[in-house]
């Protein structure tokens, strides 16, 4: 991380507000979270500004967002954060900023999805909305959406980690997993839009189901088979065949075995950062480790 030199303060924000949309400086502002990119505070009841300060990639990600999100947003399903007005990068803070709107819920790293077939049917008709062909010039992901086999590296080196921890009682599995995965013809078909970072912290839930999907920084195109990998991070033991029954066009055999190779990397990079929050290590989340376990055993048993 490179955090930002200036500190991120809600005077700061304030201000901000005051200068570039003064409409919104007198709503009751409050700090909401801090992400691997950007820092989000509450504005109001309907709206919040996210600023970055974690990472220098986290400018063209907010860009990004602000360009693309608003065209697609009115066609899925469940809420998502639309940006309502870009901050342009000033002498107060040398960096862009947006407002968007607030999507309520709890995030399902620590309100798992317990209805399983509500859930199952909103992610499925979330993402059937949104793998769609992409117009041209739509951008082109930080290693999402590609060849699986262009992760072996990293691959490698977390399951390595992991086993070294302790915390992988069958590395021979989770490898069989990757290397089904790996050998998967890959994605000949157009290149759709995808979210790009389906964990459980950035998708919401209300009474037990999904209810909302944040953080769009890694919005993309490719291979759909990045985010087929939902089911077996997101829902409830047993709830997958039925996402995939109602997910359309239905996902074919290989592009089903790739969406398991990238199932094992999120719930390997997921049980590290748990481990990490569990022992109070830099970046850690110790949230991120029980969703992530329960789906590497999922994947496991599907794989026997």
């Amino acid at each position: 991380m490179s955090h930002t030199e200036i500190e991120i303060t809600a005077e700061l924000v304030r201000d901000l507000l005051r200068d570039q949309h003064p409409d919104l400086a007198d709503h009751l502002l409050r700090f909401g979270a801090r992400g691997w990119d950007s820092q989000m505070w509450r504005l109001g009841d309907d709206l919040a500004v996210r600023l970055p300060w974690a990472t220098q990639s986290a400018d063209a990600l907010l860009r990004k967002e602000h360009a693309w999100l608003p065209a697609l947003a009115p066609h899925l399903p469940l809420p998502v954060p639309v940006p309502q007005h870009l901050g342009e990068p000033s002498e107060r803070f040398p960096r862009p900023w947006i407002v968007t709107t607030w999507v309520p819920g709890e995030p399902a790293d620590r309100a798992p999805a317990t209805r399983a077939e509500e859930a199952a049917d909103a992610l499925a008709a979330f993402l059937t909305a949104l793998h769609r062909p992409a117009p041209e010039g739509a951008p082109v992901g930080r290693g999402r959406g590609g060849p699986l086999a262009d992760h072996a590296e990293g691959f490698a080196e977390q399951l390595a980690s992991a086993t070294g921890l302790g915390l992988i009682p069958d590395p021979d599995a989770v490898h069989a997993v990757w290397e089904d995965a790996v050998a998967a013809p890959e994605w000949a078909g157009p290149a759709l839009w995808l979210h790009g970072d389906l964990h459980p912290a950035n998708v919401l839930t209300a009474d037990g189901t999904f209810c909302g999907v944040i953080d769009f920084g890694d919005l993309c195109v490719g291979d759909p088979a990045c985010d087929l990998a939902a089911p077996w991070i997101l829902l409830p033991d047993g709830a997958a065949d039925r996402f995939h029954g109602a997910y359309q066009p239905a996902a074919d055999a290989a592009t089903l075995r790739r969406a398991r190779g990238w199932a094992v990397l999120r719930a390997l990079g997921g049980i590290l950062i748990g481990d990490a929050g569990v022992h109070g290590r830099p970046g850690g989340k110790p949230t991120w480790g029980p969703p992530a376990h329960a789906s590497l055993r999922r994947l496991i048993a599907t794989a026997r």
